[in-house]
């Protein structure tokens, strides 16, 4: 038996008015994931706990059947890891975007226009690399782009270690238990601060700060950013900063634990660190582009061709997370669309489901009418496999949460309901 988890980031959103009540997903044409809700067994899910909007690596480690409050090493490292950066315990990860803000630190787009490309990142960071250097505290650093507007922050201390208990630079997260989590944030920049008495965070605070100011000043004047003015672009004049690490993950072997063997197809960085470190084989895919079609005709084509030698997919797929960040449901609900018609037309096409459970879900809700993420249980639709399907007839946040599997209370919850659909009860040892 296989199991194929799909992760739709971003996918749960509310109701929309424009849309009669339903949600983007509720409203677009879904003939082929309907088809895994009515033949399935379906609920839905706080992927983290009520009352916490999560970041995404928060919310993978949870659906990965990780308590995240207890495994959870900071999302800085895990995006390190992600984007084959060194790490060793002691130095410091962060999180990074590129960002437009003016000259008194307001912010006027946390993602300088959703238009920043990868080789203009790429020549800015290089910038970067080669001008800034750190002087508060003895200590070098890598700054790293990754996709589009994100990039990685590692600091590396001469001697001694830096500590992660600082807050972030982005007022558009916070910690919440130890965790990041979307906060309706200020629009100014803010100053790194330690959160303790402790000479590593008031050395890491500094020196966050530090990079933040020369990196501006690079940034400012840069050529990249002085021909995307004059094509009426917004600058990528600022790096904000979020989530500190200051150790590796110390997650258990996900396939020891339920004695599986597991493989990933993820996007970004930070799934991609998140699966590395749980002890996932990563299948190599592309960068995703905007060609949404191609991309997600790639993907399945990789998956069936891996099929044989691995008996646990994760397949994270960005789509329907960037319109909900960018309030636009009509978007939305055409990318929920397109991933059904290019992705799940083709897996229920290929798939022998007698011989395949296949689980359809989210890592999170990006509400449009927020721009954010959000606490709101995401769906879910399991099929295959034998399953006898209960009384939903679609899939949708309202729908699929009638089902038989009703409301999870956490994430963690899901993958040991998964094995054990699999008939993998013996085999599941998580400590």
């Amino acid at each position: 038996m296989k199991l194929l988890y799909v992760v739709l980031d971003g996918l749960g959103d509310r109701p929309v008015e424009a849309f009669g009540g339903k949600t983007p997903l509720e409203a677009a044409e879904t003939p082929h994931m309907d088809r895994l809700a009515k033949m399935g067994i379906n609920g839905a899910m706080y992927t983290v706990g009520r009352g916490i909007a999560p970041e995404s690596d928060a919310a993978v480690i949870s659906i990965l059947g990780y308590d995240p409050f207890r495994y959870h090493p900071g999302r800085g490292v895990v995006e390190a890891i992600g984007s084959d950066m060194a790490f060793e315990d002691g130095w410091l990860a962060l999180r990074c975007n590129f960002a437009t803000i003016k000259s008194d630190l307001e912010i006027i787009d946390r993602r300088c226009g959703r238009d920043l490309t990868s080789e203009e990142a790429s020549e800015l960071s290089r910038a970067i690399n080669e001008s800034v250097r750190l002087e508060s505290h003895p200590a070098t650093f890598e700054f790293k782009s990754t996709i589009g507007h994100r990039a990685v922050l590692v600091i590396r201390p001469k001697s001694g270690r830096l500590s992660a208990n600082i807050t972030n630079t982005d007022p558009a997260y916070v910690k919440v238990k130890g965790l990041g989590a979307a906060v309706a944030g200020g629009r100014r920049v803010l100053p790194c601060e330690p959160q303790d008495a402790s000479e590593e965070a008031r050395a890491s605070a500094e020196l966050v700060n530090e990079f933040f100011r020369k990196s501006h000043e690079i940034l400012e004047s840069h050529p990249v950013n002085l021909r995307r003015e004059g094509q009426g672009k917004l600058k990528a004049n600022a790096i904000l900063m979020r989530d500190a690490s200051d150790s590796l993950p110390r997650f258990y072997d996900i396939n020891e634990a339920f004695g599986k063997r597991f493989a990933s197809l993820v996007d970004m960085p930070v799934e991609r660190g998140i699966a590395k470190a749980a002890g996932m084989a990563a299948i190599p895919l592309p960068p995703p582009t905007q060609d949404l079609k191609r991309d997600l005709e790639i993907r399945l084509g990789t998956m069936l061709e891996a099929l044989p030698g691995y008996d646990c997919f994760y397949i994270h797929i960005k789509g329907p997370d960037l319109p909900g960040h960018d309030g636009d449901c009509e978007l939305k609900r055409s990318v929920i669309e397109e991933i059904d018609a290019h992705f799940f037309a083709g897996l229920l096409a290929k798939v022998d489901l007698s011989k395949a459970i296949i689980c359809v879900t989210s890592d999170h809700s990006t509400p449009c009418s927020l721009g954010a993420h959000s606490d709101d249980p995401v769906p879910i639709a399991i099929a295959g496999g034998g399953i006898r399907g209960d009384s939903v007839e679609k899939f949708g946040e309202s729908y699929c949460r009638a089902g038989e599997l009703g409301l999870l209370e956490r994430g963690t919850e899901l993958l040991p309901k998964l094995i054990s659909l699999m008939g993998g009860d013996r085999a599941i040892r998580r400590p």
